[in-house]
């Protein structure tokens, strides 16, 4: 279910073709709070079961900065898939960007910015977000730091 005002896009500029099919992908029974936005380029998929609070920002490209002589908004972008785990649950004005893989039935706390890869069953907060709780031999861990 996509609410309203939620925006779902596949950003091609003119001329540009698709370079995967399809950019954004969203399974089955997923919940997308008011106010989201996916952003997809390359490639966003999201598993089943997914939900997330308001305002949930999720991309897969981000804005090319190497050259200091030239303003960012036109230098080349920079894209990387994004994959959200089934069963996942993401926190209101949660951000994920582009190269994320979070694993099945992960928690995001509310204002995370996600960025990494994240096993199945863990809880991710922070900004930059990091996981805080690890689900393993039956029960839950904090992780090592």
């Amino acid at each position: 279910m996509v609410g309203p005002g939620v925006c779902l896009t596949a950003g091609m500029g003119p001329g540009q073709s698709m370079l995967t099919n399809p950019v954004v992908s969203i399974g089955d029974r997923c919940v997308i709070g008011r106010g989201s936005h996916l952003i997809g380029h390359w490639s966003i998929q999201l598993g089943d079961d997914i939900q997330t609070g308001p305002y949930v920002y999720i991309t897969d490209q981000n804005h090319g900065y190497e050259d200091p002589s030239i303003p960012v908004g036109i230098q080349p972008t920079r894209e990387k898939a994004v994959r959200i785990g089934s069963g996942s649950w993401l926190g209101a004005n949660v951000v994920i960007l582009p190269g994320t893989v979070l694993g099945r039935n992960c928690v995001v706390a509310a204002g995370a910015v996600v960025r990494g890869e994240f096993p199945d069953h863990c809880v991710v907060a922070g900004v930059p977000a990091k996981a805080v709780r690890i689900y393993k031999d039956g029960e839950w861990h904090r992780p090592l730091t």
